[in-house]
């Protein structure tokens, strides 16, 4: 009867034994799967990348706090700027952003908004705000060059409403004379690639990255066409303005 028992307690005790260590071997599968884990998924444009996961990591709309910028980037730009896939330049990266940023945080905000080369528009998360998309890019470049002052969500409404009750910077300027003496000579011929104006075929692709994508287009300089036409002495209104008779005939 003794050995019986004892026979018993032993084999209780294996079986304790034994589920601990599966438990413990479960809990290190857990922690090795978490350790690797990808940092981020490569996103082309035409492909989902992961939207929906994306838009709940970065809660979506504000809800007129402040942006998460860092977040929104961990979650949605990271795989390509911390890797350099698909030409994409690295975080940090000096050498690589020197030319972008030469541009201007407008031109790299709008860039990312409404795609370029392989980025996908809004690095393929369209449930992203501009605000959100702007905040990323924020964080993006913070390394390589002086950021404008981001504002909050409900300091973002209080300019719009301002700027909605302002009249545009536009205003006044003569947009067809500007057009006339300094942008015709190739948008009236197609000299050097450029689309006609009125061809609706050819803008189409254009138009389709938004107007301010056009105008920071237009000031900047892009392909064979010079900053502001080559004329230096026009402000960005005035440019603009040129811009918007360009391309009434096609809107």
């Amino acid at each position: 009867m003794k050995s019986s028992k004892l026979i018993m307690g032993c084999l209780v005790t294996l079986g304790l034994s034994a589920g601990m260590a599966v438990a413990q071997d479960d809990a290190a599968r857990d922690a090795i799967a978490e350790r690797l884990k990808p940092v981020g998924e490569l996103c082309l444009q035409g492909e989902d990348c992961g939207t929906a996961m994306a838009a709940a990591s970065s809660g979506g709309d504000s809800g007129g706090g402040a942006i998460d910028g860092e977040g929104i980037y961990n979650n949605v730009c990271m795989a390509c700027h911390e890797t350099g896939a698909a030409g994409a330049p690295v975080r940090g990266d000096e050498a690589a952003w020197s030319e972008r940023t030469g541009k201007g945080f407008e031109t790299l905000v709008s860039h990312a908004i409404n795609g370029f080369n392989a980025m996908p528009a809004k690095g393929g998360n369209p449930g992203l705000s501009d605000e959100e998309v702007q905040a990323a890019v924020a964080h993006l470049v913070d390394p390589v060059m002086d950021v404008p002052a981001q504002e909050s969500g409900s300091d973002s409404a209080e300019g719009g409403e301002a700027m909605a009750s302002a009249e545009p910077a536009t205003a006044g300027i003569d947009g067809e004379a500007i057009y006339g003496s300094v942008c015709m000579a190739c948008h009236d011929t197609g000299a050097a690639g450029a689309p006609k104006r009125g061809d609706a075929e050819a803008w189409a692709p254009r138009l389709e990255k938004g107007t301010e994508t056009l105008y920071s287009h237009a000031i900047n300089g892009f392909n064979a066409m010079p900053a502001k036409g080559g004329n230096p002495n026009l402000s960005d209104a005035e440019v603009q303005a040129a811009v918007d008779h360009l391309i009434g005939s096609v809107q």
